[in-house]
């Protein structure tokens, strides 16, 4: 039986995060339902005869920081081109987009596979254009052009990935790249980054790429990874059963979990390119590319690794820590402001990514600052308060803000640990459960937790564990004699 490898390539298609249209000055608002349709419109972005274009700099600029962040070549010229296609939320009848000038070109995203890390190629990083937005309902279709003219970066790899699993990886780290740079806010559920996948099958160690369905318009990871496994396995049945797959461009059904055809695949001279007649090349100049690099960031994967030598943590923290630049920043000023780096880190990824997830909170927007878990941080780690205090505190304070050390003298959860006032306790506990402590002194040793427990219930969990655990097992021992 023939076994078959997929080949995979993506186009990313992600919003460009600048104030104003790409050949415009409309403003660019969010595509949330809370502006009028063809309000944010002019001459210009809904195609009225006699307008000229006029090219957004910021969104060049992002672009060009894009290519570099992607280690792709910077031509010294670049070019904008005519993609002609007809449909009603394309108001020109064609998009102001590139094609034989790019800005970059022949770059590479690496990524972390099962096998080790991997080099995915990137054809080209193009600029463009975006088209309006389509409403299909009971009383008939209709278009809104709020985002006709929109700037997007497009990405484009070439058919090096080879699993859902690599896909996935490939979607996460360049999401986390763009979003590092700021040239996207990275809010997948507001459409601002969608994805085409082109996905072929072939016989394992076969060098030959067959005929493709690209998949369109998928706007979320999971869509993208269903997808994809969904269009693996389909092809890999039709193959098998002595069918053939047809070069075709197809949607994805979410609800019902196929794709379905929509045309025959398009080729570059269907769309007839040519130079953009309006708009003139765009020299990029070398002192305004190196003016440029010197503003990048440190990238995800520079940081991921900073954070494992320099603060000790696991890969697997780091790269939870690091995917987006907003938590990896808040990190570093809970570390700055005190906070001990691995304590911080599982205080982060656990209970504080725990109290977001439930409220649909960012990291922008939570009331526990930096310099508050730190505070907080300190509290556990020196006794003052038990672990159970500390996750009672963090959620007060993800509540309504305010200083730990505040919180647990208003709340009176300073931890117990006088040891006359716990042997006390101890001692009673002892005296109410003679049955469990005959059990211990016969050599069930569990029954200690046990007893711990009764005597944490009886202080309220204040109780210090580390001093309870001694005392209660320095009283069941005395009673051996």
């Amino acid at each position: 039986m023939i076994r078959y490898e997929p080949v995979i390539g993506l186009e990313v298609h992600a919003q460009i995060h600048t104030a104003s249209k790409m050949f415009c000055g409309c403003p660019v608002v969010a595509d949330t339902g809370d502006v009028p349709s063809n309000t944010a419109v002019c001459p210009v972005c809904t195609g009225m005869p006699g307008t000229l274009p006029v090219v957004n700099r910021r969104a060049v600029e992002l672009t060009l920081l894009t290519c570099l962040a992607l280690d792709c070549e910077v031509p010294p010229t670049a070019r904008f081109a005519r993609k002609s296609y007809f449909y009603p939320d394309l108001p020109k009848g064609y998009q102001i987009s590139q094609h034989a000038l790019p800005f970059g070109r022949d770059g590479f995203l690496e990524i972390e596979t099962a096998a080790g890390p991997k080099r995915i190629r990137i054809n080209n990083v193009h600029l463009e254009e975006d088209a309006g937005k389509l409403y299909h309902g009971a009383g008939g279709s209709r278009v809104d052009l709020n985002r006709a003219g929109v700037p997007l970066i497009e990405i484009v790899t070439e058919p090096d990935l080879r699993s859902v699993e690599e896909v996935r990886a490939y979607a996460a780290a360049l999401h986390a790249v763009l979003v590092y740079l700021g040239v996207n806010g990275g809010e997948m559920e507001r459409g601002v980054m969608r994805f085409e996948a082109s996905v072929s099958v072939r016989p394992a160690g076969s060098d030959a790429l067959n005929p493709r369905h690209e998949i369109k318009n998928l706007n979320s990871f999971r869509a993208l990874a269903d997808a994809v496994a969904y269009e693996i396995a389909a092809q890999v049945e039709t193959l098998t059963h002595g069918g053939a797959v047809a070069q075709q461009t197809v949607g994805w059904d979410e609800a019902r979990g196929v794709t379905y055809v929509q045309r025959s695949k398009e080729y570059a001279e269907d769309y007839r390119y040519f130079p953009e007649p309006d708009l003139p090349p765009v020299d990029v100049d070398r002192a305004w590319v190196a003016a440029l690099r010197a503003q990048l960031p440190e990238l995800p994967a520079a940081r991921r690794e900073r954070f494992t030598s320099d603060y000790g943590l696991s890969g697997y923290d780091a790269a939870l820590l690091t995917a987006d630049r907003a938590v990896a920043d808040y990190y570093e000023a809970v570390v700055s402001a005190g906070g001990a780096p691995k304590a911080a880190a599982n205080w982060i990824t656990g209970e504080l990514f725990r109290l977001m997830k439930e409220t649909g909170q960012t990291i922008q927007t939570v009331h526990v600052s930096p310099q508050a878990l730190a505070e907080l941080i300190q509290l556990v780690e020196t006794d003052v308060i038990t672990l159970g205090s500390g996750k009672t505190v963090l959620a007060e304070m993800f509540a309504a803000g305010g200083s730990a050390r505040q919180i647990v003298a208003a709340r009176g959860l300073a931890q117990i640990s006088d040891t006359n006032a716990l042997e006390q306790v101890i001692a009673r506990i002892v005296e109410e459960n003679p049955e469990e402590v005959r059990q211990y002194l016969e050599g069930k040793e569990q029954i200690l937790s046990w007893l711990m427990g009764q005597v944490m219930r009886a202080t309220h969990g204040k109780a210090n564990p580390q001093v309870v655990q001694r005392l209660l097992h320095v009283q069941l021992e005395a009673r051996r004699q």
